[in-house]
């Protein structure tokens, strides 16, 4: 399970540096074979493979009459790259899903259990500042109940 978030450079070549503290967990799960693909909110998703393929396979069986699941397969599946990390543990992020995300130097590696995000730092703290304004309204009625 990855959780946190930790702020993380990209080195002049679009590289990053996957920390030490998810390195040997994606070695284990993965052999450091991972998926990355655009998401809706802006940011990059990054899945190990081996969780990447059973949603892949989910996409590929929507109707492809449906310009809704359409759209969704062109974003995830036309937009995901296999990435392999190499020996100092360090992922390439291709220019296209660089540009997709905005992502430049400063950039923020945020645990979504299964899978990580990749946000542009200053976009990253726009989200969480809205993500707190969304607190101060109705929850939705899934969380009804729900305490930490």
């Amino acid at each position: 399970m990855f959780q946190g978030a930790v702020q993380l450079n990209l080195d002049s070549k679009g590289r990053l540096a996957i920390p030490a503290k998810h390195h040997d967990a994606l070695l284990a799960e993965c052999a450091g074979s991972l998926v990355l693909t655009a998401d809706a909110d802006g940011c990059l998703l990054v899945y190990p493979q081996t969780v990447w393929e059973p949603i892949r396979a989910k996409l590929n069986k929507l109707s492809s009459f449906n310009a809704r699941s359409r759209a969704l397969q062109r974003l995830l599946i036309g937009n995901a790259e296999d990435v392999l990390m190499d020996g100092a543990g360090r992922v390439l992020i291709a220019p296209n899903l660089r540009s997709y995300a905005g992502l430049d130097k400063r950039v923020m590696l945020v645990g979504q259990g299964n899978k990580f995000e990749l946000w542009d730092e200053a976009k990253w703290q726009a989200q969480q500042a809205a993500g707190l304004a969304l607190m101060s309204g109705d929850l939705p009625a899934e969380l009804d109940g729900f305490s930490l």
